[in-house]
């Protein structure tokens, strides 16, 4: 590979600038168009084609100065010797640091066009291949290299490396790579990010992709995309917070004039100092197994050795039990005991000695483990484990889920785990959101040592429980009415390692100042921090998008829960919808799920092309028919457990899915390619026309305007939606109906 070390001064930047349009692009003619974050563009319809492989990214963060060193392969399915050009868009303030590839040519070069060269040369490729793909780059500068060769049938290898300065808000430093939001774009990256900085860092938080971080040191950290997000789109971003002195906290905020003030994401970050640690709170562990007939085997087997994981992984001087049900209730001891070394011999051979025999008296032993004494100066936690549907004693779904919502004195947390698809899905997930919990689901063909070895893994070192958050105005005089639909509405415990991710709506546009108030180790702990909700930008438009998958999951949930009433679906045998609430809440799924285009297994027909956004009343019975087959009657079984999984992802969720993922009734994958989200907005596709889905909340979706690719008015429209942030609503393959201004636009794209 040869390479060449080109720092691009700041006065060559400008003069670059001044370059005539033309001559921007001297070999475009000829060269095949490569950019990583898109695709390959042809120069002509019968030159032959060049793919991307496969691209690995590899990204060093230190405080502020970021270097992206991007790792290209590309392939020449063609007979002949092509060239190509490199456009890759980059942030303000790029310089390229290198650029190399394999094989013999000219000398490498690699060069950044400020954002207006960027901009004209953007229009020139756009104009002569009349594609719009590349228009969401518009907003980027530009790094356009020298023409390399891909040879006939063979590969080519680019390396280049370019550094920028992240821009940071207080304690909080982001970071963006441009990549396309386009579903189509199918090209796998490899993903690898190094943070250093000199203050310890408390939280690292990607809201577009799933990474896994690594705590490598107070003041490092590395990040992979976790196995199944590769082919995940959409630029990445990643936000670290530096330590202060107690927490630390950042907000990203939307403004919504349609609701008064906007969306609001709150990031919370614990400290790491070693002080931290001693206030860490003991923890309380009860392991409540089951042992009903339906255990037999290998699953007992595994169950046992999840309940030893558990009582060895705790510390010496925490707090253990063993609670073990099948007709009948039974105990390690009659309350937890403080682990050391005579206890945790004791446990393991109580723990051989269970058989699995009988039905499942799920009642009595959730009562057990609420009722017992709790130790003093622990948190409070039960791993509650179970294979089958409650059988013996009260098995009334009610009854069972109302011990932890009004017979649970201590407050423990309650971990469920569902083993199999014989478990009633609904009621493992209400008793464990109603105590500040979680509930996991262990498929046919999983360990269940390692899913409750994992949960128990995360609750390492408790710091900060029983979280509450208060808002005051500007004047420091406290208010109910700054925030609302706040998303979890019960803030969970925060444990050592952990971050919190709050999203909301907030009104005005004020200065807010923040109290987060918890216990650690029984004592009150309060901490303050103020945001300017004025500087809320369009840009974040991950926002309100993050905030709606919450907000959907939870009213799916109360409408699953509303079927356990009296210990039958209440709305058996009549039309749902004619009970106000429930219309009420379908209404707000449709409504959410149009406007930001997140589907799930009730909605997922609006993606079809042959649907009438338009025909509300059709669609808001289908909306229900669906949430009571499925939400409200499929309480165990395969698609219960599916539900049960969709709706703790989307509860939680923190990062981004345009592919609105979700597991069928069977367990299958399943992901919809007929919407794209793109910034604030959402587009389903009806043939070769993309539809915003504001237009057709707006009503009958008559065409106010149209507007031609290329034309004057075209580029008028790019200029005003890049100074947005929104350009990449017009880089849709097709016509696109935009919703522009409060009218309808057809934009007319050849």
């Amino acid at each position: 590979m040869r390479s060449t070390q080109t720092l691009i001064p700041a006065a060559l930047l400008l003069l670059a600038g001044l370059a005539p349009a033309q001559e921007t692009f001297p070999h475009f003619q000829g060269a095949q168009l490569v950019v990583p974050q898109a695709r390959v563009w042809p120069a002509r319809r019968s030159s032959p084609a060049v793919v991307i492989e496969s691209i690995g990214a590899r990204i060093s963060i230190r405080e502020q100065a970021a270097s992206t060193t991007l790792d290209i392969r590309l392939r020449n399915l063609g007979q002949r010797q092509t060239e190509a050009v490199l456009l890759l868009p980059v942030p303000d303030g790029a310089a390229v640091s290198a650029f190399r590839f394999e094989g013999t040519g000219r000398e490498p070069s690699a060069r950044v066009l400020p954002r207006d060269e960027a901009r004209r040369t953007y229009d020139e490729i756009v104009r002569r291949l009349r594609d719009p793909a590349l228009l969401e780059f518009a907003g980027y500068q530009l790094i356009q290299s020298s023409v390399f060769p891909v040879p006939a049938g063979g590969t080519q290898r680019l390396q280049l490396t370019y550094d920028h300065l992240c821009p940071a808000d207080g304690n909080r430093v982001d970071y963006v790579l441009p990549r396309t939001e386009s579903l189509r774009a199918e090209v796998p990256w490899r993903v690898e990010v190094d943070i250093r900085s000199e203050l310890p860092i408390s939280m690292v938080y990607s809201p577009s992709h799933d990474l896994v971080a690594e705590r490598k040191g107070a003041h490092h950290r590395r990040l992979v995309l976790r196995q199944g997000a590769h082919r995940a789109p959409g630029p990445l971003r990643i936000t670290y917070l530096r330590e202060r002195a107690d927490l630390s906290a950042a907000l990203f905020a939307y403004p919504d004039p349609q609701i008064g003030g906007g969306y609001f994401l709150m990031m919370v970050g614990l400290p790491l100092d070693p002080e931290a640690r001693q206030r860490r709170i003991p923890r309380e562990v009860t392991v409540v197994l089951d042992r009903s007939g339906s255990m037999a085997g290998e699953k007992m087997d595994q169950a046992r050795a999840a309940g030893l994981q558990v009582i060895e992984g705790l510390e010496e001087g925490e707090a253990f039990n063993v609670i073990d049900y099948s007709s009948q209730v039974a105990s390690f001891a009659r309350r937890p005991v403080r682990k050391d070394r005579d206890s945790t011999k004791a446990a393991r051979r109580y723990l051989a000695s269970l058989q699995p025999i009988g039905g499942t008296n799920l009642h009595d032993a959730l009562l057990e483990a609420l009722r017992q004494e709790p130790t003093p100066g622990t948190l409070p936690i039960v791993l509650f484990l179970t294979d089958g549907l409650p059988t013996v004693g009260d098995t009334s779904e009610v009854s069972i889920r109302s011990l932890v919502e009004h017979a649970n004195p201590h407050r423990r947390r309650v971990f469920t785990f569902g083993v199999g698809s014989d478990v009633n899905a609904p009621l493992l997930d209400r008793v464990a959101d109603a105590s500040r919990a979680t509930s996991t689901y262990v498929l046919p063909n999983e360990d269940v040592e390692v899913k409750v070895g994992e949960v128990f893994q995360r609750l390492a070192g408790p710091v900060l429980a029983d979280l509450e958050l208060e808002v005051f105005d500007k004047r420091g005089i406290p208010t109910t009415q700054a925030l609302r639909e706040l998303m979890p509405a019960q803030l969970p415990d925060l444990f050592e390692g952990e971050g919190l991710v709050l999203l909301g709506q907030y009104r005005g546009e004020q200065r807010l100042e923040f109290r987060l108030k918890g216990n650690s180790r029984g004592e009150p702990r309060s901490f303050r921090f103020d945001f300017d909700m004025a500087r809320a930008s369009t840009r974040n438009s991950f926002v309100p998008r993050l905030w709606a998958t919450r907000k959907i999951a939870y009213l799916v949930d109360q409408i699953r829960q509303a079927g356990a009433a009296n210990g039958h679906d209440p709305f058996a045998g009549s039309n749902p919808l004619r009970d106000p609430r429930y219309r009420e809440l379908a209404t707000e799924i449709l409504r959410l799920s149009t406007r930001f285009g997140i589907l799930s297994e009730y909605t997922a027909f609006l993606a079809t092309e042959g649907t009438d956004l338009e025909a509300w009343d059709e669609l808001l019975v289908t909306t229900g028919a669906n949430l009571t087959e499925q939400a409200v009657r499929h309480r165990s079984g395969k698609s219960a457990v599916s539900q049960g999984r969709n709706l703790n992802e989307r509860k939680q969720r923190g990062f981004l899915d345009p592919s609105n993922g979700f597991w069928d009734a069977e367990g299958k994958r399943i992901e919809i390619a007929n919407v794209q989200q793109v910034g604030d907005r959402a587009f389903f596709r009806r043939g070769d026309l993309w539809v915003d889905s504001r237009s057709a909340l707006a009503g009958p979706s008559a065409v106010d305007r149209t507007v031609t690719f290329g034309s004057p008015e075209h580029s008028a429209l790019v200029k005003r939606l890049t100074a947005e942030g929104r350009q990449g609503q017009l880089a849709l393959p097709g016509r696109i109906l935009l919703r522009e201004r409060g009218e309808n636009v057809l934009i007319q794209n050849d």
